[in-house]
């Protein structure tokens, strides 16, 4: 690892470490009904909100109205989507429109996957933005999910923090004001700044039509733009990913500078640090937040490194064919394919890290090129359920779910009843958490296997791939619009495999592998080598996204609702101190052990066999 490389990490934490605490402390008062400093600017808003929307801000749901809004607001929103998406070419409205793409370039299968990919914060992208979606598809279809879904994954972690905090209660807060105070006074403030940053730092935001300039050569270039800033920056605070280029935060005008990139990995990191200061703010003793902040920060840190190490060790066998491949003062060195280039290694490794262990899934390099212990360490972390920070609120209701797991464990240990901040945790609270485990994983084994075994559909050959892949060449606007990430087509089906993967063996396992994990997951990033714009992958992904973010949060508010009936149990001599540095350890090991024992079978079909293959296999030259 180059002194570069960790800097890098080092100086990212320290600002992710700088922001928790008074973020987190901020977000504690807003959720809790007090007084602001943008209370004065906001609150009228806020009650002009309730009042058009007939919300009475004192009603306190139980955990089964919260889920059944939560529910409604995100079903309504998704099928809202998809028309949109199938009658864009209606909407041209103030030059909205101005390519003139209409709901032919959105067919139904993809527009089904996009609506749900949206809806549940995935943001896995089967189709080039700027090819097939105008602005007002960008802006009113599937920008404002990038609001929704984070307003809501920060909602339930909320409702899962009251479950804690609060004695002998039936509800558990009201989703309706939950949403509307994450809108308001978190994603909102935060958004605006960032978003005249961005501009300011040259990411465009205009509604003009595609320039087309001639380039030196006097060949004709077609430039796409449109209203990127403002999507770009609630892309990386909601931690959704979803790219208004497909070359995501590769493309220049979504990622133009270091600086501009290093505020884009601080954006996705932020909120789910600041969540967890909020939680020991709301419970009452704020170690137990620095308690969940520490597991976490131990895995990302372990991750960035080995990401890293990785990636700048590079190939073997590229270094057996007597090609440089260490670092010097005129080059990189390691394993540069795939990467930034303006960013180098050390950039392109972090990202990777950090989207991944969040659940946005932006990229500003190529996962499927990384070496197989590099790739390792992304899908690893979506595997995790994202609990290294996560998404905006999934991160820490993901993670409070293993420290119920673990408390549980603890218990059984020392033979007493287990507790977690002051409340038993009994048979039902274990069952709702194994439940959320076992059908995450469920959905992303059961569909690799389905998919591992499916085919071209009937009566389609390689060739009509090879002839689909040349004819949309054929189409593309320039501008590292070509470059397949996030899991976008049309893709290279030149050499793809009969299960729609560029590569065969333990590599092309692994791309079927990260689509389910990553669209389970609700993260977005792709192994892009894989072809993900067919029916089958449309349709099964849309049901592997469904089922990671709803199936998991129902059984969490069915814990929120149980904890917070509970009274507050007495600290004794013999309780389990879960603010302590063994409670860090333990909560670490059991998100390890129980990742492990569940997916390491596939992990060792897929980059283990891939690594062992690259480490002990004579060059291919």
């Amino acid at each position: 690892m180059t002194l570069n490389g960790m800097l890098q990490i080092l100086v990212y934490f320290g600002v992710i470490l700088l922001i928790t605490k008074p973020l987190g402390a901020y977000m504690a008062k807003v959720f809790e009904g007090e007084k602001t400093l943008l209370g004065r600017v906001l609150r009228p808003f806020e009650l002009l909100i309730y009042k058009l929307c007939g919300i009475h801000e004192d009603e306190d749901m139980r955990w089964s109205t919260y889920a059944v809004a939560m529910l409604l607001f995100s079903v309504v929103g998704m099928v809202l989507t998809y028309a949109l998406l199938r009658t864009q070419g209606m909407f041209n409205m103030f030059g909205w429109n101005p390519q003139a793409f209409g709901g032919k370039d959105m067919p139904p299968d993809v527009a089904m996957n996009t609506a749900a990919s949206f809806a549940t914060n995935t943001n896995w992208q089967n189709y080039v933005p700027e090819m097939t979606v105008s602005y007002f598809s960008n802006m009113v279809s599937l920008a404002i999910h990038n609001w929704m879904s984070a307003a809501t994954g920060i909602a339930i972690a909320v409702a899962l923090i009251r479950g804690f905090s609060r004695r002998s209660a039936k509800g558990i807060g009201n989703f309706w004001v939950d949403t509307v105070r994450a809108t308001l006074y978190v994603l909102l403030p935060l958004a605006f700044i960032g978003g005249i940053v961005f501009i300011a730092g040259g990411v465009p935001q205009n509604f003009l039509p595609y320039q087309i300039v001639t380039t030196i050569e006097g060949a004709k270039q077609t430039i796409a733009q449109g209203p990127v800033a403002s999507q770009e920056i609630i892309k990386m605070l909601g931690t959704n990913g979803g790219g208004f280029f497909n070359a995501n935060s590769a493309h220049p005008f979504e990622n133009p500078s270091n600086f501009i990139n290093l505020l884009q990995i601080i954006a996705i990191f932020c909120i789910p640090a600041g969540l967890t200061y909020t939680f020991g703010k709301m419970v009452g003793n704020t170690r137990q937040g620095w308690a969940i902040f520490s597991a976490m920060s131990a895995m990302f840190l372990c991750g960035a490194i080995a990401c890293n190490v990785a990636e700048q060790t590079g190939n073997p066998f590229v270094a057996q064919a007597k090609v440089m491949t260490e670092q010097t003062a005129t080059q990189p060195g390691g394993n540069m394919e795939g990467k930034e280039t303006r960013f180098g290694i050390g950039a392109s490794t972090l990202f990777a890290t950090v989207t991944t262990d969040a659940s946005c899934g932006a990229v500003n390099g190529m996962h499927d090129s990384f070496t197989p212990l590099g790739g390792l360490v992304p899908l690893f972390n979506i595997l995790t359920g994202e609990v290294i920070f996560g998404g905006v609120g999934a991160g820490l209701y993901g993670m409070l779910m293993f420290a119920v797991i673990g408390v549980f464990i603890a218990g059984l240990m020392v033979g007493r009843t287990p507790e977690y901040i002051g409340k038993k945790i009994e048979k039902f609270e274990v069952q709702m958490s194994m439940l959320a485990v076992l059908v995450l994983a469920a959905s992303i084994l059961g569909f690799t296997a389905l998919s591992t075994n499916t085919t071209y559909p009937p009566g389609a050959t390689a060739q009509t791939f090879d002839d689909k892949h040349a004819a949309d060449e054929a189409k593309l606007p320039t501008l590292a619009s070509w470059n397949h990430v996030n899991g976008s087509t049309p893709s290279n089906y030149e050499g793809a495999t009969t299960n729609n993967t560029n590569n065969g063996g333990a590599h092309g396992f692994t791309e079927i592998f990260y689509l389910y994990a990553s669209s389970t997951g609700n993260n977005g990033s792709a192994f892009a080598g894989i072809t993900g714009n067919t029916p089958h992958y449309n349709v099964t992904g849309m049901f592997a996204m469904l089922i990671g973010r709803f199936l998991m949060i129902i059984p969490l508010l069915a814990i929120a609702g149980s904890l917070a009936a509970k009274k507050r149990v007495p600290e004794s001599s013999g309780t389990f101190a879960t603010d302590s540095g063994t409670f860090v350890v333990l909560l670490i090991g059991v998100v390890i052990l129980i990742n492990v024992l569940t997916f390491f079978p596939a992990l060792a079909l897929g980059p283990i066999v891939e690594h062992f293959k690259m480490v002990l296999m004579k060059p291919p030259i």
